[in-house]
């Protein structure tokens, strides 16, 4: 079946980087376009980037535009999120997605960022 397993999330200062990792498996990973969602206290699960299937394209919420950067591992069956400048806002579970007629979520690695 599918499964999907988030990890790297922690707590850092504001300003500072993590790198989220998201293993994949139960499906031709090559074949799909992988999403990353964050869903902060309070709010609804949003969007905040995707990668194509072969890796080449990419899309990013305005929120997370040049400070995030998705990018996939076809071989390794992973699909990752590096985080850079991070905010107060950026605050949320964050989740991997394997989007399209169902939705797969992973279980959500806990990002907090504060002084």
């Amino acid at each position: 079946q599918v499964r999907l397993v988030e990890s790297g999330g922690g707590l850092v200062h504001p300003g500072g980087s993590l790198r989220l990792s998201c293993a994949a498996s139960g499906f031709t990973f090559r074949d799909y376009i992988m999403t990353w969602y964050r869903q902060a206290p309070g709010k609804g699960r949003e969007s905040i980037a995707n990668v194509s299937p072969d890796g080449t394209g990419t899309d990013y919420d305005e929120s997370v535009k040049g400070r995030f950067t998705i990018s996939r591992d076809n071989g390794k069956k992973m699909v990752y999120l590096q985080m850079d400048n991070l905010r107060s806002d950026d605050t949320a579970v964050y989740y991997c997605a394997r989007t399209g007629i169902t939705t797969y979520w992973g279980q959500g690695t806990q990002v907090t960022v504060s002084s």
